[in-house]
């Protein structure tokens, strides 16, 4: 296998060479840092390298794999990449943030430890948009982060530094997290599978969410194995949780090999009161439909009444730019205005109340429904800078015409996988998601798998990469 192949191995492959000692942990590690210098000057996916502590524990892992290859975790001398919204102890820790660049974490944030307990070795901290607020990677004081597949275009956000460096192999997996899109966006323009988690799946110990419930830790990965063993390692409660979910009866993993019986689907292409996706997202979803029936499932079209919900969620969004602590006077225009757009507390709770009336709605969907079928985006994905020279109200109206089929699924807590179809015209990703019922992601998986199967995605790379 040459080093590319390798790089592109998947992470379960990865760390059954390992186990079986045909790769080690040091080549593996080596192998993506080299990889790194060479691509993340273009790619401006990382934001912080950690190549001397990444040597070091692969060095210890791989001397270790030498003596004794037995009840190892399950990622073991596993390379992964960590987004910068949260905590690696030891580690400049930045939020997508100037005045945060001396800024080093004093502890782990939880998906952060046990991502270690699982074996893996961080590779260094993924780029953001700035406080993890947007659509697309491009905060001030840093470089921007570009997709691999075009680097005039963006790989989403806020997660974007994570997806260009799975997508231009430049670490074999990685965490990410999703406020309103941010794991399943940048999936979607990457060409990746993106897990958005349920409510209360995966901790934000040891400190809080900062806005109700709406994010969620996730991974993002080039296969739905590698992304449910990644959800397996990521999930559970930790002491304090406000929000909690019983383990799974068997590990996310099991569900790839799942069989389905015929599952009620329901799909649309609109979302109202947005509108229709693009002929193209569109496309994308009738073809998985087709896929779907073939497969023998009820599919009729369908889709939760959202709205109600647009004017609540923004004002829980904005209000993190206000929560993260930091002065307005150091941000960005966008956050800026966002923080200027605080409400009081009274009306920041009547927002969240009205945003749990819509989502019981969204929820009681899928009382008649196992499984949603909708784009990810409305369509694809823009070009670097694209809106850079719009005030903040209009940017605000680009990003909720192009991200609308995301949000009403975190302020719904519901679990959804965006999945890569295809291509658009201009050569770049194009892909769907799924949605399901509350805790429901072993279902979701096990549909993925099959979509998966039936249209296999990773024999395609980047030419970049």
């Amino acid at each position: 296998m040459n080093s590319t192949d390798l790089a592109f191995t998947p992470a379960l492959e990865q760390a059954r060479l390992i186990r079986s000692k045909e790769v080690s942990p040091l080549e593996l590690v080596q192998l993506y840092l080299e990889r790194i210098e060479q691509l993340n000057s273009k790619l401006g996916s990382y934001f912080t390298v950690t190549a001397e502590q990444a040597i070091a524990d692969a060095t210890a892992k791989t001397e270790q794999l030498a003596g004794n290859s037995e009840d190892l975790p399950p990622f073991f001398g596993v390379p992964i990449s960590i987004k910068d919204l949260n905590a690696v102890a030891g580690v400049r820790y930045t939020a997508g943030t100037p005045v945060l660049m001396k800024n080093i974490a004093d502890y782990d944030d939880g998906v952060v430890t046990r991502i270690k307990q699982a074996g893996f070795t961080i590779l260094g901290k993924t780029a953001t948009s700035e406080l993890g607020s947007f659509p697309y990677t491009e905060p001030l004081g840093f470089p921007p982060a570009r997709n691999p597949w075009n680097l005039d275009y963006t790989p989403g956000g806020s997660s974007g530094g994570a997806s260009a460096a799975v997508a231009a192999g430049l670490c074999a997996i990685a965490q990410g997290s999703d406020g309103g899109g941010s794991l399943r966006g940048p999936a979607f323009c990457c060409g990746l599978v993106g897990i958005k988690p349920s409510r209360g799946r995966v901790s934000h110990a040891p400190v809080g969410d900062r806005q109700s419930g709406i994010s969620s830790n996730g991974p993002l990965a080039r296969t739905v194995a590698d992304a449910a063993a990644l959800l397996d390692v990521m999930s559970g409660y930790i002491t304090g949780d406000p929000y909690w979910l019983p383990a799974p009866e068997k590990p996310f993993l099991d569900a790839t090999q799942q069989q389905l019986g015929q599952l009620r689907i329901a799909f649309t292409t609109s979302v109202l009161p947005v509108g229709e996706a693009n002929s193209e997202c569109q496309q994308a979803v009738q073809e998985t439909v087709q896929l779907l029936e073939q497969m023998g499932h009820i599919v009729e079209a369908g889709c939760p009444d959202f709205n109600g919900l647009t004017e609540p969620f923004i004002k829980v969004w904005q209000a993190g730019a206000t929560a993260a602590g930091i002065p307005k006077e150091v941000l960005s225009p966008m956050n800026r205005w966002c923080a200027e757009q605080s409400t009081s507390a009274g009306e920041y709770l009547q927002a969240v109340i009205q945003m749990q009336l819509v989502s019981r709605r969204i929820v009681a969907f899928f009382d008649h429904f196992d499984v949603l079928v909708l784009p990810t985006y409305l369509h694809s994905t823009i070009r670097v800078g694209e809106w850079a020279n719009l005030n903040p109200e209009e940017t605000l109206q680009k990003i909720i015409n192009w991200i609308a089929p995301c949000p009403p699924f975190n302020a719904s807590g519901l679990p959804a996988i965006a999945l890569p179809t295809g291509f658009d015209a201009k050569g770049l990703p194009l892909g769907i998601q799924l949605v399901g019922r509350p805790a429901a992601e072993a279902t979701l998986i096990a549909l993925a798998s099959h979509l998966e199967a039936a249209k296999p995605w990773i024999q395609h790379r980047p030419a970049l990469s």
